[in-house]
């Protein structure tokens, strides 16, 4: 008897973006920041990936302590119930500021800058669950900055796999003044690179990514900068996209939406068919 699929687990990730200032003449300048996950973690192990991770029991947003869209209107953008929204956005910046050490937050004062050793121990501190990102937005006297993200996507992942996600993609700048780093314990290398570099390196099997990181790359790789993806990322109708695995000659495969076999898996004539590592 088959069993019934895992229910999803709501998970936020985050392209980190920013434009090189150094790029070459005739080179778009557009980076985005991706972490290659340890091998033998339980999920994406060994893949490429945008920094993110599940939503937390303590990720509740503080109406006091934000700032930008509230979550009803991310609710409206993302296409959850409003609690979901808000901690879905709570989720990716406490991931962004574990995993990057960059923090979406300000004070409430225009001019003030963040206290890097005080973060630096914070940091620590959220990473080991001894304090929330509430408790160090409030001691700090910080606001989470909602206003800073934008809504890209939503992708669930296939129903078959026994670790499911439902993720909510968003983009942001790095805000002036903080750097994106690798000070991480799941990942083994992260860096900023060219979307189209990345997926140069994926083709060579020099990296490894997983569909819906290689097709948000394809994505923001057709535009210019990080103010093009923002202004793209305003314009964009985010529905949640649920691929389907299918074994093919020996291989999985991905069935996207559009695909001629998505809804009928046994039917070989797909169209654009992507080999999936396991995750």
């Amino acid at each position: 008897m088959t069993s019934a699929p895992v229910v999803p687990r709501p998970a936020a990730t985050v392209l980190l973006l920013r434009d090189h200032p150094d790029a070459p003449p005739g080179r778009a300048p557009l980076q985005v920041f991706l972490q290659r996950r340890v091998a033998g973690m339980a999920f994406a192990g060994g893949m490429t990936v945008f920094p993110g991770g599940a939503v937390d029991a303590a990720d509740v947003p503080d109406p006091q302590l934000w700032a930008g869209p509230a979550p009803d209107w991310w609710a409206a953008r993302l296409q959850c119930p409003t609690a979901l929204a808000g901690a879905l956005v709570q989720a990716a910046v406490r991931e962004t500021f574990e995993e990057c050490g960059v923090l979406l937050a300000a004070a409430p004062h225009p001019g003030a800058e963040l206290d890097a050793q005080l973060l630096g121990a914070a940091r620590a501190d959220i990473v080991a669950r001894r304090r929330s990102l509430g408790e160090l937005l409030r001691g700090a006297g910080l606001r989470l900055r909602a206003d800073l993200l934008r809504p890209w996507a939503r992708w669930i992942t296939p129903e078959s796999e026994p670790r499911r996600y439902d993720t909510a993609f968003f983009v942001a700048l790095v805000p002036d003044g903080q750097a994106a780093d690798a000070h991480t314990s799941e990942a083994v290398e992260a860096t900023w690179w060219y979307p189209d570099e990345a997926l140069a390196c994926a083709d060579r099997g020099e990296i490894r990514l997983m569909t819906p990181t290689e097709h948000t790359l394809r994505e923001i790789a057709a535009l210019p900068d990080s103010a093009a993806v923002l202004a793209a990322a305003d314009d964009r109708t985010v529905r949640a996209v649920a691929p389907r695995v299918v074994q093919r000659d020996g291989r999985r495969v991905v069935l996207l939406p559009g695909d001629p076999a998505y809804l009928d898996p046994a039917d070989p004539a797909a169209g654009d068919i992507v080999p999936e590592a396991p995750s």
